[in-house]
C-alpha cells in the first residue's frame, strides 16, 4: 500500500497569537490517525512578512517540529497569491494531496481526518450542508456569506454548497492542470475562482461538514471591500 503524502498549508499575516497553538494541534491530530491510514503530513506556513514575528516563530521551532516549513514572502500580497504559492510548492515537491486551512482555529484540526479521508479532486469543509454550521458570527456576516455562496454557485455552475470557504483538500495532480498565470483574484475571491477553474479541467468535487467558529485571537482580515471585490470577480468570470 502506497503512502499518501499530505501538505497542510496555512497562509498567515500577523497570526503570532494563533500559530504557536495551531501547529502542535495539527500534528497532534494527524499523528492520531496517520499511521493507520498510511498517510504522512507536513505543514507549510506561507507568511507575508508578518511584522508580529509569525514567520520567525516558525523558523525558531523548526527543530521542535521537523515537518514544519515556512515560506517567507516579501510583503502582504493577498490570500489568493499565498494559496497559489502553496499549490505550486505542493506540485514542485511531489505531494499527493494538499489541505488548506485558516490560521485562526476557525478551521479546527479535529476535522482533518474526515477531510483527508474523503476521495475527490477537491474536498471542501462545508458550513452549508447537513452537519455543518457557523458559531460566533453576527447576522450581517451570515447574510453576506450565504448571499455570495448562492450567487456564485448559480453564476459559475458549481455543485458544492460552500464555495467561499478555504478549508479544502486538493488532489495535487489535478492542481497541476491549472494555469496559475490566468488567475484574476489574489484576495478572498480566489476561493470561488479556483473552484471554477478546477471545474473547467474536469475536477470531481465533494463536501464534508464542519462547524466554523469565529476567531478567538487576533483580527479578521475580511472586509466589505473584499466582499465587493468577490462579487466583481464572479461577474468577470461569468463573462
Amino acid at each position: 500500500m502506497n503512502t499518501t503524502r499530505f501538505l497542510i498549508t496555512v497562509a498567515t499575516y500577523n497570526e503570532i497569537e494563533n500559530i504557536p497553538h495551531l501547529v502542535p494541534a495539527i500534528f497532534e491530530e494527524t499523528d492520531r490517525f496517520a499511521a493507520e491510514k498510511n498517510f504522512t503530513f507536513d505543514v507549510l506556513v506561507i507568511d507575508d512578512a508578518s511584522p508580529d514575528g509569525t514567520g520567525e516563530w516558525c523558523d525558531a521551532h523548526a527543530e521542535e517540529f521537523p515537518r514544519l516549513k515556512c515560506l517567507h514572502r516579501a510583503g502582504k500580497k493577498g490570500l489568493g497569491a499565498a494559496t497559489i504559492a502553496a499549490m505550486q510548492y505542493a506540485i514542485e515537491n511531489g505531494y499527493d494531496r494538499m489541505i488548506n486551512m485558516d490560521a485562526d482555529f476557525s478551521h479546527h484540526p479535529k476535522y482533518l481526518e474526515a477531510i483527508a479521508c474523503a476521495d475527490a479532486d477537491v474536498v471542501a469543509g462545508s458550513r452549508y450542508i447537513r452537519g455543518g454550521g457557523i458559531v460566533g458570527w453576527p447576522l450581517r456576516r451570515h447574510f453576506m456569506s450565504r448571499s455570495i455562496n448562492a450567487f456564485g454557485r448559480t453564476l459559475l455552475g458549481l455543485s458544492i454548497h460552500d464555495i467561499s470557504g478555504a478549508y479544502r483538500n486538493y488532489r495535487v495532480s489535478t492542481l497541476a492542470k491549472l494555469d496559475f498565470s490566468r488567475f484574476q483574484s489574489m484576495g478572498y475571491a480566489f476561493q470561488e475562482e479556483v473552484l471554477w477553474r478546477l471545474k473547467l479541467v474536469g475536477a470531481a468535487m465533494s463536501e464534508v461538514p464542519i462547524i466554523f467558529e469565529d476567531r478567538i485571537r487576533g483580527t479578521s482580515k475580511i472586509s466589505l471591500k473584499e466582499s465587493i471585490t468577490a462579487v466583481k470577480t464572479l461577474l468577470m468570470l461569468r463573462r
